[in-house]
């Protein structure tokens, strides 16, 4: 096996923008919520328990929301949630004197005037504002903008009422003004602006949360311009908002406990929890880098990282209803429910041959290719500074002999040694003899 390694340089583009890692299902979750939520507000009259729900959901998603984010120091979601919340409460205030006397409060236009410029000031604010190393500091640095901003917009209003609504209600770009504006022209370039943000900010770094914090954006955008007109928009889509946030959260603390980080495959958590789950028949096949120890020694750890992302990429693709997970360090275990070691074994073999054949081309940072065209064409014309990267394989099913999961782990494992021994590069099952080559347990 060469020992020259390739070491793929994030420049262009692409490194600033990991397209690779957008998912379908960073978006769902909020959208359902959002077109559930249009949905929902349209009806012009909602059943009693639906009605009792949406009266009460925002605050308690605020105290358990706001629990989950403080337990877990989460203090971007808190402070969006605390915004969206005294959005909420302020033009609840104003829509309940609304039905209750039939006209508007006094001061009802200044305060949504105020609601429709600050929440996506504050939200894409917030949003964007990543959280530091000093939780409490930020924490503190978040409730000290929120209070400066609020404070100015409380005193402004109390002292200018009249000249503060004439500004905020003032045309200052006829240009750019249109008659399908429900709101006061200021609120655009905000809502604008911050919706960029949040965009770029999904686009750098794909997550849930990040997603969620555009369509939230979104269900605001959506919300302001129906709160005076359907009786329920302001309820309905201010817990939608609030419920996209803690169900990001919660999302993400899935993901944190049950898929690697490094690799995206699930881990040994998830691992653990489908074992309880399988069937009377299944196969397990445990899978190792040959020499990885020696390779990260020689090359580095981020090289090394480069290798286990290849390899979990090409397991992934297992055929044969498999599913791999990463064990730990440089092992993987692909769980196969429902079937037999004859049916598996050709997957396994088709895996094997597939990382045995990609080559990892050894460059510079400047000399990074700016397309995967390009990137193919080098891989197949070059030979010098590149490396090839094997796996090892172990596989066992379950039988009367071995009948607990942890049991044809254990088989698969010393399947893997003797493939290991039999000079790596292949696959072993518990019956097949053990190879004459000496293991070189350092190397490993």
């Amino acid at each position: 096996m060469p020992h020259s390694v390739a070491v793929p340089c994030r420049t262009g583009v692409l490194a600033v923008f990991p397209l690779a890692a957008i998912r379908f299902s960073h978006f769902l979750l909020p959208l359902l919520l959002l077109l559930g939520g249009g949905l929902a507000a349209r009806l012009a009259v909602l059943n009693e328990f639906f009605l009792s729900l949406f009266n009460v959901l925002p605050t308690l998603l605020l105290l358990l929301g706001g629990t989950f984010c403080v337990v877990y120091n989460r203090q971007r979601e808190l402070s969006l949630l605390v915004v969206v919340y005294l959005g909420y409460f302020l033009l609840d205030t104003q829509t309940d004197y609304f039905r209750q006397h039939a006209k508007v409060r006094e001061d009802a236009a200044l305060v949504f005037h105020l609601c429709s410029l600050l929440l996506p000031l504050l939200y894409g604010l917030f949003g964007a504002w990543r959280e530091r190393s000093h939780l409490l500091q930020d924490l503190v640095a978040r409730a000290a903008v929120l209070l400066a901003v609020g404070g100015v917009a409380v005193a402004l209003a109390q002292r200018y009422p009249a000249t503060l609504q004439r500004w905020l209600t003032e045309i200052h770009w006829p240009l750019l003004h249109g008659s399908w504006m429900s709101l006061i022209q200021l609120a655009y370039p905000l809502f604008l602006i911050a919706s960029v943000l949040l965009l770029v900010q999904y686009l750098r770094q794909p997550r849930p949360l990040h997603a969620a914090l555009l369509f939230g954006l979104f269900a605001q955008l959506w919300m302001l311009p129906q709160t005076f007109i359907l009786p329920h928009a302001l309820q309905v889509m201010s817990s939608l908002s609030m419920l996209m946030l803690v169900s990001a959260v919660a999302h993400e603390a899935y993901q944190m406990a049950f898929r690697d980080e490094l690799t995206g495959l699930p881990g040994r958590r998830a691992l653990n929890d489908r074992l309880e789950r399988l069937g009377r028949s299944y196969v397990i096949a445990m899978a190792d880098v040959d020499h990885f120890k020696k390779f990260n020694d020689t090359h580095g750890h981020d090289v090394g990282d480069q290798v286990l992302r290849l390899v979990a990429a090409q397991l992934r693709k297992i055929g044969g209803g498999g599913k791999a997970y990463r064990y730990g360090g440089e092992e993987f275990t692909l769980v196969f429910p429902g079937k037999t070691l004859a049916e598996c074994l050709p997957h396994l073999e088709v895996v094997r041959q597939a990382i045995e054949v990609y080559r990892i081309q050894l460059r510079d940072k400047q000399q990074r290719p700016q397309d995967d065209k390009q990137g193919r064409q080098r891989r197949a014309g070059a030979r010098a500074g590149e490396v090839s990267v094997t796996v090892s394989m172990g596989v066992a099913e379950r039988s009367l002999e071995q009948s607990r999961p942890e049991e044809v782990i254990k088989a698969a494992d010393k399947a893997l040694y003797s493939a290991k021994s039999a000079g790596r590069n292949c696959i072993r099952s518990p019956g097949q003899r053990r190879g004459a080559v000496k293991l070189e347990s350092a190397d490993s």
